[in-house]
């Protein structure tokens, strides 16, 4: 029989957010899989993933989750969690990987299942859809992503200031993820190109350390490296206006 990877996403963090199939795939499979960082400590996914499943079939593997400067290490990382998980299909034939947030969205999951596909050839890969954080932010926030013909621009804000200014400038919604480091950056961005007003961030969604706060806020200090930013589109025709 074939092996079987699973990349099961957990949510953003409230364990009330993962979904029934979800629960199912974590329950079926012979071992779950929760990524770590060097330092050892417990992660969101882990955490989630205890409220569904005993600790004995959970196996934590090390991912430079953060690593962005060195790749040698950062590769390294995943070739070791890549060779991890593989002996564990190997010996138990169905392993589950648990990301936070959806496993095809920004998710070690993609690397994880090319490396493990390589080394086990034959592995039968699958992904169960899972809530996102810009999904919470907006539910907690009240914040509408998207009416009528609006679109929706997810940036990362790892990838440089003048990537989310060109979103910002765009119409529609800008979502940004991974700004903690950067919030001062962003909320010159945000006064820049006159999307501050009506901007939310959000960090520990559904975590007893949970903040929601306006972008107005915002004051330069670092925060939390998962932190998310909703700037809504502008909106000024009235109910329907977009339609």
């Amino acid at each position: 029989m074939s092996s079987r990877l699973v990349g099961v996403g957990v949510g953003p963090g409230d364990p009330e957010l993962v979904t029934v199939k979800g629960v199912n795939a974590l329950r079926a499979a012979d071992v779950v899989v929760v990524p770590v960082m060097d330092t050892g400590e417990r992660g969101r996914a882990e955490a989630t993933v205890l409220h569904y499943v005993g600790a004995e079939k959970v196996v934590r593997v090390v991912f430079a989750l953060n690593e962005r400067v060195d790749r040698a290490r950062r590769e390294a990382a995943w070739d070791a969690a890549g060779d991890k998980v593989a002996g564990l299909l190997r010996e138990h034939g169905s392993v589950a990987f648990a990301t936070i947030g959806d496993p095809n969205v920004y998710s070690t999951f993609t690397y994880l299942a090319q490396t493990v596909g390589e080394l086990v050839p034959g592995t039968v890969v699958e992904t169960v859809p899972g809530i996102t954080a810009m999904q919470d932010l907006a539910a907690r926030s009240g914040a509408v992503l998207t009416e009528g013909t609006e679109p929706l621009t997810l940036v990362p804000v790892t990838a440089g200031a003048a990537v989310l200014k060109d979103a910002l400038n765009g119409p529609g919604t800008v979502v940004a993820y991974k700004f903690g480091r950067q919030a001062a950056v962003v909320a010159e961005a945000l006064r820049e190109t006159g999307r501050l007003e009506d901007a939310v961030w959000g960090s520990a969604l559904g975590l007893p350390e949970e903040s929601v706060r306006a972008a107005a806020e915002l004051d330069g200090g670092p925060l939390p490296y998962l932190s998310t930013l909703i700037a809504p589109a502008r909106r000024d025709g009235g109910r329907g206006g977009k339609l």
